[in-house]
């Protein structure tokens, strides 16, 4: 079980501040991999939560491959997206404040397939 798996069992569905990392994967025709999400059935980036001890950019790596089953050769540092506008309210009722830094993967290898059970689908999108 994961870092905010066990915060969860701790404080229940309250607010919490949740740092990770985002993935950008572009093809070679320039279009971004989104992933739809089994508990929303939305469209979003590839990234997750950091684990205790992982740097931003190892827990890029590993969700790329847990959610795409992809791996690439670095990551090129985009920003860093904190505050009020990423507040999340997952179907749940779970809440969180994102601090997420965005990466954009390069020298990306493997041929992307849904990897785990947060996705229903991966596709390029314009």
């Amino acid at each position: 079980m994961g870092y905010i798996m066990d915060l969860r069992e701790q404080v229940g569905s309250r607010p919490l501040i949740m740092a990770g990392a985002c993935v950008l994967i572009f093809n070679h025709d320039s279009h971004l991999l989104l992933q739809r999400r089994t508990d929303s059935l939305d469209w979003g980036t590839i990234g997750g939560a950091l684990e205790l001890g992982e740097s931003l950019e190892e827990a890029a790596s590993r969700e790329l491959f847990e959610e795409a089953g992809l791996t690439a050769r670095s990551f090129k540092f985009i920003t860093l997206l904190s505050g009020k506008d990423m507040y999340y309210r997952y179907p749940n009722g779970d809440e969180i404040y994102n601090v997420m830094a965005i990466y954009e993967a390069i020298g990306v290898q493997g041929n992307p397939k849904v990897n785990d059970n947060e996705g229903l689908e991966l596709r390029y999108f314009h």
